[in-house]
């Protein structure tokens, strides 16, 4: 599969790039960011799978959340796909903002005109991978996974239904139950069809309910000033409880002051950074 290079910019002695290549699972043309530590250049390295959220391309991670500090300490490649398909001239993909072009919703789209493109869920979990794996320095045995609101639904789930396929997880501010929260219910809806029972496969706090692969140490952060929480939007306290009730690990840090913002996700991304590097590098 060819990959051709967008932008190539050296940073903290790696080089932060971009590509685009033809994606068999969503027929359309897909860009990702790449960031290649110093470390990609004598040997191979875990990689680390950020998702974003609604309305984001492969830029916004790549260009506001200053991770690649870290990275490069830690010796880790990160990859920052598009969150959806472009391009695809569906009737409507451009209508909203929570909905079609850039909100993806990291699901495998069942209903019609959505079904032909709209699978991010296998594009993230089996394409993309692959594609990483054959084109860069990479160790395919350690790999994880972290992402922000839509994108850290996306993580959780990815985390959640392929146990043992990542090693650790995170998320800032994820759609915990989307479900039960308007996002949810409209994407839902609208890429998998009518009957909600189908839409439970892709929430988070669904799946915690019934996981039982390895032992996953899930590091959540939430900004206390978050719009779209006080909008019930996020709702994590649904998640923690069914993470409680599993006995499952989860690290729930409400940060005071912060809100949904790329300046939010830049005040704590070295800990999540620290977070996988300690699951990535044992």
């Amino acid at each position: 599969m060819a990959l051709k290079q967008i932008s190539s910019n050296k940073c903290f002695e790696g080089f932060q790039k971009v590509f685009e290549h033809d994606s068999a699972e969503l027929k359309c043309k897909m860009k990702f960011g790449i960031y290649l530590p110093p470390k990609a250049e004598t040997g191979k390295c875990p990689v680390l799978y950020w998702l974003s959220g609604l309305t984001c391309t492969e830029q916004n991670f790549i260009t506001k959340a200053a991770f690649q500090q870290a990275a490069a300490q830690h010796g880790l490649i990160v990859v920052a796909p598009d969150t959806s398909p472009r391009g695809c001239n569906i009737e409507g993909e451009d209508e909203s903002w929570d909905f079609g072009t850039g909100a993806g919703f990291y699901v495998d789209a069942t209903e019609d005109p959505w079904k032909t493109n709209y699978r991010m869920y296998s594009y993230i979990k089996d394409e993309l991978p692959k594609l990483i794996n054959a084109n860069f320095p990479t160790d395919p045995e350690r790999m994880s996974i972290f992402g922000h609101s839509m994108g850290g639904h996306g993580a959780l789930i990815l985390a959640l239904k392929n146990p043992g396929k990542y090693k650790s997880v995170s998320a800032f501010a994820p759609i915990c139950n989307p479900i039960q929260c308007q996002w949810g219910k409209k994407a839902l809806g609208g890429y998998l069809g009518p009957d909600a029972s189908k839409w439970e496969a892709y929430d988070a706090t669904q799946l915690v309910k019934s996981y039982s692969g390895a032992r996953l140490d899930i590091l959540i952060d939430q900004g206390k000033d978050d719009q779209f929480l006080s909008a019930g939007q996020l709702l994590p306290d649904n998640f923690i409880a069914a993470c409680t009730e599993r006995k499952i690990p989860v690290v729930f840090r409400l940060q005071q002051g912060y809100d949904h913002s790329y300046y939010f996700i830049a005040s704590f991304i070295n800990d999540h950074i620290k977070h996988h590097a300690k699951y990535l590098n044992a």
